[in-house]
């Protein structure tokens, strides 16, 4: 790192993971990848990347917003002709569909302060890929995989449980990290589930979990006045209008933006 300049920068939510057994373990998690297009984001001096370079993938690309850290990669990339490209990109722009042939996976240790925003983004469109092991703070992925009813439940929970099976795969410790950050990390195992809801469907769940989840304490009917006429939309999809959207599973949110959907 020193020797390319790589100082880890907060503006850009960095803290980079060296430890080779770390890395070796999360791209294990990462499930088969013979043959597999693995899309990492943010690898910084590249501890994941070699990691992921290990295994049998047939291609990954690294996509690094930091310049410094893309000139470092270079090395690696050059060691690596036709399995390795360095994009320097904001992975937020990248359409990781239109650059890598079936079968895709992700595997990132992302950045602290773009993890949630990346995820939404790959929900969308779930479909394109197989599976995605992803980095994020602890709080971030106890909200991912959060039951209802729980402290930690919330939108994000209910968006990422709606399109993939959500499992915490493993936890480490600030330490782990250099420059080590103030809590703890995890990573998050997801995989889509077969039945792709369309656009339009994916549009009203978010409309549908920003109104409810808005305002926690509120009761549905208060919580929802924003989407018009709650009391209908909750008639329609059976759930009475007293209850609080953390009491709600992920299948009657289903229900919910569905009926939301048909009334237009």
């Amino acid at each position: 790192m020193l020797r390319h300049g790589i100082e880890p920068r907060r503006s850009l939510g960095q803290h980079f993971l060296l430890d080779p057994g770390l890395c070796a373990r999360i791209a294990a998690l990462a499930g088969e990848m013979a043959g597999r297009q693995v899309l990492e984001v943010g690898p910084g001096p590249g501890g994941l990347t070699r990691a992921l370079l290990a295994t049998p993938a047939a291609h990954v690309l690294a996509v690094e917003l930091d310049r410094r850290a893309v000139a470092a990669l270079a090395e690696l990339e050059a060691a690596h002709p036709g399995r390795l490209r360095v994009l320097e990109a904001d992975a937020l722009t990248v359409d990781a569909a239109a650059l890598l042939p079936a079968p895709r996976r992700i595997v990132a240790n992302l950045p602290y302060n773009v993890g949630t925003p990346l995820l939404v983004g790959w929900l969308r469109r779930a479909a394109d890929f197989e599976s995605m092991t992803l980095m994020f703070q602890q709080e971030v992925a106890e909200r991912i995989v959060a039951p209802p009813d729980s402290e930690a439940y919330g939108r994000l929970g209910v968006l990422a449980q709606w399109r993939c099976e959500a499992t915490m795969l493993l936890r480490l410790p600030p330490g782990a990290f250099t420059p080590p950050p103030k809590v703890w990390s995890a990573v998050v195992g997801l995989v889509p589930r077969p039945e792709a809801p369309s656009p339009a469907l994916f549009r009203a769940m978010e409309r549908l979990t920003a109104a409810a989840f808005g305002q926690r304490r509120k009761m549905l009917r208060s919580a929802l006045k924003p989407l018009g006429e709650p009391q209908a939309l909750l008639a329609a999809a059976g759930i009475a209008g007293e209850r609080r959207a953390e009491t709600l599973s992920v299948a009657e949110f289903d229900t919910l933006a569905r009926a939301l959907l048909a009334r237009g």
